[in-house]
C-alpha cells in the first residue's frame, strides 16, 4: 500500500511493514510476521522493484512480531539486519520478556491472535547475526534513516526518523489501535516492558516536525507528530483516572 510518495506499508492495522524507496535501493523497517513474506514481495513488485533492491532491514526493537521474516531477508538473500545493541540479543532469541497483558476485550484479542496464526506468527526464526546501532546513528541506507533512543517498550526500542519521506517510525513506543482492546487513536502500546520509560521517552519525538507518524501496530497518523505525543499523554493521563 502506498502511503505517500516513496513511502509504503505492508501488512494492516494489526502488524504493518514499512518500506522506504529511495534513488539507491529500499530501506525496511521491520518485518512483521514470517507470513507476510508474500506481500512485502508483492509491495515491492508493485513498486518496481525486487529483492535485489532491498539494501537494509532496521528493526524497531526485537520483539516476534517485529522480526518476522527479517532472518530470511539476511540469510537468503544477505541484506543487512539493523537492531538497538541493548535489543540484540532479543532479536537473536537469547533472551525476552513477558509484561502483563492487562486490560483486554475478547474480540479483538481473538483478531489479533487469529491474523497472528495465519501469518506463521507462532515460527519466528530468530535473527542468527545482527548489525547494533546506537542512539543518533544515521545509517547508511536508502533514505539516510536516523536513530532516536526510545527504551521503554523494551531496553533497545527506537524511533527511525526519515526526512526524506517526512516520516518517523515508532514500532511499539506507541500504537493507535491496541492489539488488546481495539481503542482507536495514538496510546501507550501494551506489553510494555517499562510504561513509565516508554511515555517519558516520546518527549524525544517532539520537534521532529514529521508529518507521518507509522507505529507497527493501528492506522499510518499523518496528522504530525507533536500531536500524536500529546494524545498518547492523554491516554495514558485518562487511563488513570
Amino acid at each position: 500500500m502506498k502511503l505517500a510518495p516513496s513511502l509504503h506499508r505492508v501488512g494492516n492495522d494489526i502488524v504493518a511493514v514499512y518500506l522506504v524507496d529511495a534513488p539507491e535501493g529500499v530501506t525496511v523497517v521491520d518485518a512483521g510476521l514470517a507470513g507476510q513474506w508474500k506481500e512485502f514481495l508483492g509491495e515491492l513488485d508493485a513498486m518496481g522493484r525486487s529483492i535485489d533492491d532491498v539494501r537494509g532491514i532496521v528493526l524497531t526493537h526485537g520483539d516476534s512480531d517485529h522480526i518476522g521474516f527479517a532472518e530470511r531477508l539476511r540469510r537468503d538473500h544477505g541484506v543487512p539486519v539493523y537492531v538497538h545493541e541493548a535489543d540484540a540479543a532479543r532479536a537473536r532469541g537469547e533472551e525476552s520478556t513477558k509484561p502483563a497483558w492487562g486490560h483486554m476485550k475478547l474480540g479483538a484479542v481473538a483478531r489479533f491472535l487469529w491474523y497472528a496464526l495465519r501469518k506463521n506468527g507462532l515460527t519466528t526464526t530468530p535473527i542468527a547475526e545482527v548489525v547494533t546501532v546506537r542512539d543518533g546513528e544515521v545509517l547508511d541506507l536508502p533514505g539516510s534513516p536516523r536513530v532516536i533512543g526510545l527504551p521503554g517498550h523494551s531496553p533497545g526500542s527506537i524511533a527511525i526518523h526519515v526526512p526524506a519521506v517526512d516520516a518517523v517510525f515508532v514500532g511499539d513506543a506507541l500504537t493507535t489501535r491496541h492489539v488488546l482492546t481495539g481503542a482507536d487513536g495514538p496510546q501507550p502500546a501494551p506489553f510494555t516492558d517499562d510504561p513509565r520509560g516508554a511515555l517519558a521517552s516520546l518527549a524525544r519525538l517532539e520537534g521532529l516536525g514529521a508529518t507521518w507518524v507509522l507505529p507497527g501496530h493501528g492506522t499510518p497518523w499523518n496528522r504530525g507528530v507533536d500531536e500524536a505525543v500529546r494524545e498518547v499523554n492523554r491516554a495514558a493521563a485518562a487511563s488513570t483516572q
